[in-house]
């Protein structure tokens, strides 16, 4: 009942602050609920930072979160403080990489750029037949995802084939910028290799041995409660240890909904939880090969044209039950799919041994035929300079 208060409170001192003039210099980022200093609002934050220095940049920031933006000097705000609010209301401009609360009333005078968090593979918002997660039903969960959608003035696509399905599961009819994707970039710079061993460094890693990025996807009917999303860990840890660790590493990036539930406490030569690294382009650039299920990373690291498996031990459920594809994942994956621990470590061997050889040229050329490492650019000056 006390939050309920409070946030109709909220609502009200929004909508009144929002008919205050704009500060038409003002710029307010989210990513992932305020959780990260990541993905594509950070690269369009950074970018404008370098070309636009006129620009008033700020981060909404759940406060929980917040100590890797005060070590880093960057500006924020904690998310729902009055502060947040004065600038949230008063922005010329938001960018987000995820849905806000539908409580937040978007002023006349704020344009609202999504920059979304990846091409889709899976089902989105209108387009599912049926919604699992909890603390909601289908029929809600469209109409709320929906009413949040009709704010978004501008959205970023990262190719024609996103651009389809975007429109109609959004049922977004406003500005779309065919770009591809901000955030992607970095994997194109032209000091790549620089920042790829920096990285490495920073991350303290063992040099010597390839490196396995494990980054799969959350499971919408797997949770405790709202908000609250169970992890289970399906590999063999213990034997994928004894049969890699002389060549392989692997490194763990789980969803944000479940990336507080991992314990690798006794594999620590083997196995590290990068979950908390700020930017998985990071983790792209110095992983070897890219292990992953139905997460839209895949589509983001083939533009490093290197390996990828994909550990699909229950595809059958998520793809007929769950939450179904927009295409024929088993014939246009860009790499095996596979099913147990065991063939895994096959094929991460066949690897190794340049045994195993897959041709990605026709997938990379349908989703990843716009990044070159200009997207950013043509994002920046949609949004900020086109009149």
């Amino acid at each position: 009942m006390r939050k309920k208060i409070i946030t109709n409170l909220f609502r009200i001192a929004f909508k009144i602050i929002g008919l205050l003039p704009a500060n038409k210099k003002l710029v307010m980022f989210e990513s992932f609920l305020g959780k990260q200093y990541s993905d594509n609002p950070r690269a369009i934050y950074e970018y404008m930072k370098k070309h636009h220095p006129e620009y008033s940049l700020f981060w909404s920031v759940d406060k929980r979160y917040d100590q890797m933006f005060v070590d880093n000097n960057i500006p924020f705000v904690k998310r729902f403080s009055i502060s947040w609010l004065f600038k949230m209301a008063r922005a010329r401009y938001w960018v987000s990489n995820s849905r806000l609360p539908l409580w937040i009333p978007k002023p006349v005078h704020t344009k609202y750029l999504q920059t979304w968090h990846g091409t889709p593979l899976k089902k989105l918002a209108n387009d599912m037949d049926d919604v699992h997660m909890p603390g909601t039903n289908t029929e809600n969960y469209k109409k709320n995802f929906l009413k949040e959608a009709a704010n978004w003035d501008y959205l970023i696509s990262p190719n024609a084939y996103s651009t389809d399905i975007f429109k109609r599961a959004f049922q977004f009819d406003r500005k779309m910028i065919e770009s591809g994707y901000p955030r992607n970039d970095i994997l194109f710079h032209p000091h790549k290799e620089k920042i790829t061993e920096e990285i490495k460094e920073k991350l303290n890693l063992p040099k010597g041995k390839k490196i396995i990025l494990y980054a799969p996807t959350w499971r919408d009917n797997e949770y405790y409660s709202k908000g609250k999303y169970k992890f289970n860990l399906a590999l063999n840890l213990d034997k994928m240890h004894k049969e890699l660790s002389e060549d392989f590493i692997i490194l763990f990036r789980m969803h944000y909904l479940v990336s507080d539930q991992l314990n690798l406490d006794a594999y620590q030569d083997f196995a590290y939880d990068c979950s908390q690294h700020n930017d998985i382009s990071e983790l792209y650039l110095i992983a070897d090969i890219l292990m992953t299920d139905y997460s839209s990373v895949f589509f983001d690291y083939a533009n490093l044209r290197r390996p990828m498996i994909f550990f699909v031990y229950d595809i059958e459920s998520y793809r007929d039950e769950l939450r179904g594809f927009y295409f024929d994942f088993e014939k246009e994956a860009p790499g095996p799919l596979l099913k147990t621990t065991d063939e895994v470590i096959v094929e991460l061997k066949d690897i190794i041994n340049n045994i195993s050889v897959h041709n990605y040229e026709e997938f990379y050329q349908k989703f990843c035929y716009l990044e070159e490492g200009q997207s950013t650019k043509r994002v920046v000056e949609t949004l900020f300079l086109e009149k």
